[in-house]
């Protein structure tokens, strides 16, 4: 099982003048930051099945909110979602605890992360937050990802619309570990309401495109997907407007994460 760091994020429709350089073409080098490791490697990969999510640890609001960002997230991807997946049962597992030490209660996680007990200690030693670990085929393609949330102070200065948003985006594709560390993939409407930046949402489109691999280890596919970014943009497909996601309640409401 491969590990990734997180990196939490915020969303913003484009602007006139983001929809002026529309022609402008995608920069290849901006794209391949985003899947270059800290060794120097580029590492792609995508989902090869539909998900299949579950949460834990919230109330049925915070579920719905979850669930409603899962669906139009994966509605921009082309992804599928079903109940149940055949071999897992659920693949997309998001469990939300106060203290990490709770995760040693959590059956499914145990069974998922062999090293659990090594890991509870490390993040606790390291005041994390938030943590992110992935499962893969023989092929390479996802098969599984774990998004385990401490929630803490920080968190819960967040909306929960905008956690479920950065979260769910995170988990679709295999990010570099320094992905966002300098620019958030989403953003805030004049709403309060979190969307995926249009450039990030076309980025998504790209990177499910049927035609492109869904596993790549070699640079030369952030070419590709800067083409048909690029391609996206000069069709006049500005992105991020169907990334919005309904929720109940109001926009800046926290999430109620369960005692």
């Amino acid at each position: 099982m491969t590990e990734a760091a997180d990196q939490a994020g915020a969303a913003v429709p484009a602007t006139d003048a983001q929809q002026a350089d529309r022609a402008i073409p995608v920069d290849p080098a901006w794209v391949a930051r985003l899947f270059t490791r800290s060794d120097g490697s580029f590492r792609f990969a995508r989902w090869g099945r539909p998900l299949a999510p579950v949460i834990v640890g919230v109330d049925d609001q915070g579920c719905q909110i979850f669930e409603q960002s899962i669906a139009n997230i994966a509605r921009i991807a082309g992804v599928e979602i079903r109940e149940l997946d055949s071999e897992l049962g659920a693949n997309l597992m998001i469990y939300v605890v106060r203290d990490w030490a709770e995760l040693a209660e959590a059956p499914n996680v145990i069974r998922l992360i062999p090293n659990l007990p090594d890991l509870i200690v490390a993040l606790t030693a390291q005041a994390a937050n938030q943590y992110r670990t992935f499962d893969f085929t023989e092929d390479g393609a996802i098969r599984l990802c774990i998004v385990l949330l401490r929630y803490d102070e920080a968190l819960q200065r967040v909306s929960a619309q905008t956690l479920a948003v950065t979260q769910v985006f995170q988990a679709l594709l295999q990010w570099s570990h320094r992905a966002f560390v300098q620019e958030s993939p989403t953003a805030l409407t004049e709403q309060g309401v979190c969307v995926i930046k249009p450039m990030h949402s076309h980025l998504l489109r790209a990177a499910y495109d049927p035609a492109l691999p869904m596993v790549a280890a070699d640079p030369v596919l952030a070419l590709r997907l800067a083409a048909r970014m690029t391609a996206m943009m000069a069709a006049g497909d500005i992105g991020g407007a169907d990334a919005v996601p309904t929720a109940d309640g109001a926009p800046d409401e926290p999430l109620k994460a369960e005692r």
